[in-house]
């Protein structure tokens, strides 16, 4: 999809998901609908979910797609190194990325995105994957990064 294309689709998502989020506070219910709605409106999502950091782990939280890995290897792939950087990380090719974890073998790109709450705590990751190579770019990553701050927003 064209950048500025991709850039609108992305606008009225946040605007859709912006409006649905003061209707209930619970951040995994918000959650829950973020996966729905990107999972829905994205055409290059395969996997679109959320591992949450619980106890020192990751584990799966919502998401839409086929099924997860319950828990994600401490240290390892892409969501673990999002998480340790704090920042968003964009996997061209996953079969290219040292540690990648594949829970589903059709997973061909990835983007992460961390999930911080309102004190800049990590609670966990945005992570999508795609079926296709080179699926995620900035625009995906500026975009993604606006939409899981709704996850704990007033």
């Amino acid at each position: 999809m064209e950048q500025s294309k991709k850039a609108l689709r992305y606008e009225r998502i946040y605007a859709q998901l912006s409006a649905l989020m003061p209707s209930c506070r619970t951040p995994v219910s918000r959650m829950a609908s973020i996966c729905a709605v990107l999972h829905h409106k994205m055409d290059v999502f395969f996997w679109t979910g959320f591992y949450l950091l619980e106890k020192g782990q990751l584990v799966v939280g919502p998401y839409q797609g086929p099924l997860a890995c319950m828990m994600l290897e401490k240290d390892k792939g892409v969501c673990w190194a999002g998480l340790g950087k704090g920042m968003t990380i964009v996997v061209p090719d996953v079969e290219k990325f040292p540690g990648h974890i594949a829970c589903d073998q059709r997973s061909k790109s990835e983007i992460v995105v961390p999930l911080f709450n309102r004190q800049g705590m990590t609670m966990g990751v945005l992570d999508v994957d795609s079926d296709r190579l080179e699926a995620f770019d900035q625009t995906d990553a500026r975009y993604l990064e606006k939409i899981v701050t709704l996850v704990y927003s007033n």
